[in-house]
C-alpha cells in the first residue's frame, strides 16, 4: 500500500528542489508554478509534483531555455509534440552558433596569448595591446 507523499512547507520545497524560496514566488507569480495551497495556520504548502516542475525548468534553464520558452514548452508539453521538437532543434542551433563564437574568442585569445613575450612587463603586453587596438578579432 502507497502511502501520498505530504504536502511541503515553502522552505522545504524549495530545498527538496534545489532552489530558494524567492524562486518559487517568482515562478508562482510567472505563472509556471500553480499557487501554493494554504492551510488553516497561514502555511504555505507544496506537493512532490511542483517540486518535480520546479526541477524540471532549472533544467531546462541548465540546457539554455530560457524561461519564457519553458513557459511555452509546459503549455504545450501535452499537446503539440512537433512543436516541443521545434523548440529544441531551434535551442539546439543557438547553442551551436555560440559553440562556434566562443570557439572563434577562444582562437583569438590564444593567438594574443602566444605571442605574448613581455615577461610580466605590462608596457610592451601584447595581449592588452591586442585588446586595445582589436587585433584580435
Amino acid at each position: 500500500m502507497e502511502t501520498e507523499a505530504k504536502p511541503l512547507k515553502v522552505a522545504a520545497a524549495a530545498a527538496a528542489a534545489g532552489v530558494n524560496v524567492q524562486t518559487l514566488h517568482y515562478y508562482e507569480r510567472r505563472g509556471l508554478l500553480r499557487p501554493a495551497r494554504s492551510s488553516t495556520g497561514g502555511y504555505r504548502y507544496y506537493g512532490p509534483s511542483d517540486v518535480q516542475l520546479v526541477r524540471a525548468v532549472k533544467r531546462a534553464q541548465a540546457l539554455g531555455f530560457s524561461l519564457q520558452e519553458i513557459e511555452e514548452l509546459l503549455t504545450i508539453r501535452n499537446s503539440d509534440r512537433s512543436r516541443v521538437a521545434e523548440l529544441a532543434r531551434a535551442k539546439c542551433g543557438e547553442l551551436d552558433a555560440k559553440i562556434r563564437d566562443l570557439t572563434a574568442i577562444r582562437s583569438a585569445l590564444g593567438e594574443l596569448m602566444e605571442t605574448c613575450v613581455c615577461g610580466g612587463d605590462l608596457s610592451r603586453c601584447d595581449v592588452l595591446d591586442g585588446l586595445q587596438t582589436g587585433e584580435a578579432d
